[in-house]
């Protein structure tokens, strides 16, 4: 009896020390805004965990919140579909918001930052809460214009995270778009570094970490259950010091959905196996960044916080891993440019009123329903944008900032 109880304590101390793991990053990058008086733009920054997502201490003492919002789609990129695409991103970003993220990746490639900006301002959530990211092509002629544009098309004064989104170009070129990031964060315009998916040209990750100044905070890579990056993952993490990020997270090419072993694990927690496979990021100490147009996906994505996966189902899901055979993105790259940022217009169909907190709704019409952006039906004005219903079938819509 004394023996199988030392097992199941010992057992029990192992599960507990594994979630107690501190992810945090030693301080060694000077901090944003170490070229003005008072920190620049970004010194307004105020970043708190929301809905349960922990934060992280980057390598230059900044905390980011460790889950996010993806804002790609892909199918909507075409250029004769950039006003549908914003619509359909600003709405992505409302409900992200108003579901408790605090996290936004975008990219200038995306050609969703003018929907990605709206989304912001009328979500109603401060934009000093939000941990705003983008990405900028390091073989752009002109790096410092492209900056600007990504600071104008989102409607910001500081972008808290800028990484170069391909090492595409030559080395010298990298280099120069990573010196105009350099010299924003000095101004306080960025507030962390960072570089994707440079475990795919090892000559340009190498060039970067030898000429820069200001080292790079975040590597972002493609990382989920079946392509889990156990070489590139400890290059950064170990070796640097950098976060690890993770794009395309859930991995829908490979259809995760139907593994028997996340799907046994989801059916004994009673959640999704797309919960299961971000709660493992987590658990792993990566920051996942999924994507969804559906407002029940996305509020279904971040309810990963009040439940732990178990040492033994993390080492089950460790073993589904199928290395680089896994992965469902793998370019090469090399001295060739990424294609060339052609700018857009957005017309922003949709401007709501705005309202104060204690404001009553001004209708002669009676009863009405009031809903949030997620569809759920309450009793009072709620903060960002409100759907009314009125008896008459008509609907309106009010934003309220608090």
């Amino acid at each position: 009896m004394k023996t199988r109880l030392f097992t199941m304590l010992a057992a029990v101390l192992l599960s507990v020390s594994a979630f107690a793991q501190n992810f945090d990053h030693e301080v060694t990058q000077p901090a944003p805004g170490g070229n003005t008086p008072d920190g620049g733009p970004q010194a307004v920054s105020n970043i708190t965990s929301v809905a349960g997502v922990p934060l992280v201490r980057l390598n230059n003492g900044v905390m980011m919140p460790r889950f996010g919002l993806g804002t790609q789609v892909q199918s909507l990129e075409g250029p004769n579909q950039r006003q549908i695409l914003n619509e359909t991103v600003n709405g992505m970003v409302i409900s992200a918001l108003q579901s408790g993220y605090r996290h936004l990746d975008d990219a200038m490639f995306y050609y969703n930052e003018r929907g990605t900006g709206w989304g912001i301002l009328e979500s109603g959530v401060p934009r000093e809460e939000i941990w705003v990211t983008s990405k900028i092509s390091g073989n752009l002629a002109d790096a410092q214009n492209a900056f600007n544009g990504m600071l104008e098309r989102l409607q910001v004064d500081y972008i808290d995270l800028v990484y170069i989104h391909h090492p595409a170009g030559t080395l010298t070129d990298i280099l120069a778009c990573w010196r105009v990031m350099e010299d924003e964060y000095k101004a306080g315009r960025i507030r962390a570094l960072g570089i994707s998916n440079f475990d795919n040209r090892m000559e340009a990750f190498n060039y970067i970490l030898q000429n820069a100044e200001i080292k790079p905070q975040i590597a972002q890579i493609e990382c989920h259950p079946l392509a889990q990056r156990t070489d590139a993952r400890p290059l950064y993490a170990d070796n640097y010091d950098m976060q690890v990020e993770c794009w395309y997270p859930l991995n829908h090419n490979r259809n995760d959905v139907n593994n028997p072993t996340l799907q046994q694990i989801a059916q004994a927690h009673g959640k999704t196996v797309y919960q299961i496979i971000l709660r493992w990021h987590i658990q792993e100490g990566l920051c996942p960044v999924p994507g969804s147009t559906n407002p029940a996906h996305i509020l279904e994505n971040i309810s990963i916080f009040d439940f732990d996966l178990s040492a033994e189902e993390m080492e089950a899901i460790r073993g589904i891993d199928m290395g680089d055979a896994g992965r469902s993105f793998n370019l090469q790259y090399g001295n060739w440019g990424f294609g060339n940022f052609v700018d857009y217009e957005y017309e922003h169909t949709y401007t709501p009123s705005a309202v104060t907190e204690n404001e009553d709704i001004n209708t002669d019409i009676e009863p009405v329903r009031i809903f949030t952006v997620n569809g759920k039906q309450v009793n009072t004005l709620q903060n960002g944008i409100n759907i009314i219903l009125m008896s008459d079938g008509t609907v309106k819509k009010v934003v309220v900032f608090k």
